[in-house]
């Protein structure tokens, strides 16, 4: 099979995925989202700077480039063999790895939305992309990592530990629920990009300075002023 058959389906889905939707949705209020908020275009970020319909707005449209790609993998697949390169009569889709054509669609789908090239390769972090990836990979192990994300968020309010507490359990998940190896790889080197790109997240939930959902602005920013009075009050006494 010709590596340039693998180029056009990476190219193809990398540029689906830097396609920046929080940036532009954000862009169309006046806003730049990149230096507002956490300065993510991710979903996350985006319900924080532009309210609740324009951020759920941008976890779908997210998803649905995940999503779109794992089939526009197998359309080139299909375009390129069973219509130009075997011509139309010839070859079955039997005879071609088409869930590889769709995993690898799925990699760089993820990678354009992370390592965008519109904003000089910055981008969100993959959680939306990925689920979107994955419901059309493996709805079920998504199915079981979306609900650990949900559980996970009700119970700590921490957006952030929902998404990397579902990035550990879903390669388990796919483990548990399919037989092709390759997507098992796959699905860790993602996860692990995932919990890689939450790595200020996890600092800040160190510092205690995260974000919690639902809670206002104000109330944040007033605890965060009680931490640092509190810390400046014990380096003046130790001072002392």
């Amino acid at each position: 099979m010709p590596v340039f058959a693998y180029i056009v389906v990476a190219v193809a889905a990398y540029l689906l995925g830097s396609i920046p939707t929080g940036f532009l949705v954000a862009k169309a209020k006046g806003i730049d989202i990149q230096k507002s908020g956490s300065g993510n275009i991710g979903a996350t970020n985006a319900m924080r700077v532009l309210g609740k319909p324009a951020g759920i707005f941008v976890m779908l449209a997210d998803a649905a480039k995940g999503y779109a790609a794992v089939y526009l993998g197998v359309f080139i697949l299909n375009l390129f063999f069973f219509r130009i390169y075997h011509g139309f009569s010839s070859g079955s889709s039997s005879d071609y790895p088409t869930g590889r054509f769709a995993i690898i669609a799925g990699i760089f789908v993820v990678l354009g939305h992370n390592y965008t090239c519109w904003l000089k390769f910055k981008g969100g972090k993959g959680i939306a992309t990925t689920a979107g990836v994955y419901l059309a990979l493996a709805p079920v192990a998504l199915g079981i990592a979306l609900s650990v994300f949900i559980l996970s968020v009700l119970m700590t309010r921490y957006v952030s530990i929902g998404s990397i507490v579902a990035a550990i359990v879903l390669p388990v998940a796919v483990w548990f629920n399919r037989e092709n190896s390759f997507l098992e790889i796959v699905t860790i080197a993602l996860c692990a990009l995932a919990i890689y790109k939450h790595k200020s997240n996890i600092k800040r939930l160190m510092a205690g300075t995260e974000s919690r959902l639902g809670k206002k602005k104000v109330e944040q920013a007033s605890n965060l002023s009680d931490r640092q009075d509190a810390r400046f009050t014990k380096n003046a006494e130790d001072a002392k």
